[in-house]
């Protein structure tokens, strides 16, 4: 795997950013971006949780991925480890499913009142390209989403 950085600067405060990145119904508006037929999750941003990540694929599957939680400092810093995979609805994990084991952090760093957004991500080489395509979409809509 290789790891992707993506950075955004947000005139939001931290806690604002925050709060837009993971509460559910801005969740689903940013995350378009990943699948225009839409993108949410279930389960709990605490620590050790796990979270689902669902959205239909190309023909109208379920399919997402399974983390979980590892670090989780509010307004600061959010880490998940990939944990399985689902494809069209069937859940793979170990050796059967792609990206077990990366990970996916977001770091905020608040000064003057913007909050700079780093992402940081594990990933499978045939999804660089699409990953350096989607996240500056999905972080242009957190960014507005913010901002509002």
């Amino acid at each position: 795997m290789e790891k992707l950085h993506f950075t955004v600067q947000i005139d939001a405060p931290a806690h604002t950013v925050w709060t837009t990145m993971f509460d559910d119904a801005t969740y689903r508006q940013w995350t378009s971006a990943f699948n225009e037929g839409g993108s949410y999750y279930e389960g709990s941003w605490d620590l050790g949780s796990e979270i689902r990540f669902f959205g239909p694929d190309e023909d109208g599957e379920l399919g997402g991925m399974i983390t979980k939680v590892v670090e989780n400092r509010p307004d600061e810093l959010m880490t998940l480890e990939y944990l399985a995979e689902i494809v069209k609805g069937v859940e793979y994990r170990g050796d059967q499913a792609r990206f077990v084991g990366g990970r996916e952090s977001y770091s905020f760093s608040e000064s003057d009142g913007v909050t700079t957004l780093a992402v940081a991500l594990d990933s499978e080489e045939e999804f660089t390209d699409m990953f350096t395509e989607m996240w500056p979409r999905a972080l242009a809509r957190l960014k507005a989403l913010a901002e509002a």
